[in-house]
């Protein structure tokens, strides 16, 4: 064989890869049969693999003989050069199985806010529990973002306002729509009975991310309508008019599961129930041309077995 000094000097490619793992398993067995066991192949594919690997080398790397298999001097060599490499790159395959296990990291989530009451509340406190190394940056706003513009990793909005160019995974049911006003409202002001009748009563009105009024939906024997109200007392999201609801300053429009604790307490009544819409649930969504972090992943398990809203 030409002495490797005289050879050109050999790539790093996936064969010559390959082949210096075939080489390391040899040399640390001193037999083929043994080598092929741990590499999960045949004795005489060890032995095709380093005759090839030995070719492009320009130098003989092990003796081989019926009774016994030792390292050349380069084989020694190369040994000792690459061996600690190779352990490296196996510590650092192992941990990422170990990440994979119990993932770690940071994740940037950006989610309306009811979603945060309802469903991300329960599903991170057991995401904490199960994996503390996962470090959550939490933004909830009624604001619509560009969660990839502005460095999120995903975002939580209602199913029919997620970008089309999103993947996105359902993290709730349908959810229902109501109004819901304190019994000593209604007892100063009356119950309403049909939509109508909200512009004689006070309401409590959600400003969006573009200023204007939520406008409040219904079902009716028609189909589906919405309802400009007089605000009588804005705020940026509902827990703030649920505050002022539960005080009796008015009427207010929301999620029945974000009111139900309230109704069951008897602290809320719902009214113009007959006229409650559903919509789309919550759905957590993510760019499709970034790898899903784990820790995301690990919070879609943890909602699948929760399913804080079904």
């Amino acid at each position: 064989m030409m002495n490797l000094v005289q050879h050109k000097a050999m790539p790093v490619t996936r064969t010559n890869l390959t082949d210096l793992a075939y080489f390391l398993a040899i040399a640390r067995q001193l037999n083929f049969r043994r080598a092929g066991l741990e590499l999960g192949v045949s004795a005489s594919a060890v032995s095709h693999a380093l005759k090839n690997f030995e070719e492009r080398a320009g130098v003989r790397l092990i003796n081989r003989t019926n009774r016994s298999v030792t390292l050349t001097s380069a084989g020694k060599a190369l040994e000792k050069s690459v061996s600690a490499s190779f352990a490296d790159i196996g510590s650092a395959l192992e941990d990422l199985d170990r990440l994979r296990a119990s993932p770690g990291g940071k994740i940037r989530i950006n989610a309306v806010v009811d979603a945060v009451t309802l469903v991300l509340g329960p599903v991170l406190a057991e995401l904490s529990r199960r994996h503390p190394d996962i470090e959550v940056d939490l933004v909830s706003s009624n604001r619509i973002v560009d969660v990839v513009g502005e460095g999120f990793d995903a975002g939580v909005r209602y199913g029919g306002t997620v970008p089309e160019d999103m993947i996105a995974q359902r993290l709730s049911a349908d959810l229902r729509w109501v109004v819901a006003a304190s019994p000593g409202y209604l007892e100063n002001h009356g119950t309403p009975t049909h939509p109508d009748e909200l512009k004689h009563h006070r309401c409590l009105g959600v400003r969006l991310g573009d200023d204007s009024i939520y406008r409040w939906e219904f079902d009716g024997p028609d189909g589906d309508f919405d309802v400009s109200i007089k605000s009588a007392m804005t705020a940026d999201d509902s827990r703030s008019t649920l505050a002022m609801a539960l005080n009796g300053a008015g009427l207010t429009f929301g999620l029945e599961s974000l009111f139900a604790k309230h109704v069951a307490d008897g602290d809320l009544r719902l009214v113009l129930t007959d006229w409650a819409t559903s919509g789309p649930g919550f759905y957590l969504y993510y760019s499709g041309r970034r790898q899903l972090p784990a820790g995301l992943r690990a919070l879609l398990t943890i909602a699948g077995e929760l399913k804080p809203l079904g």
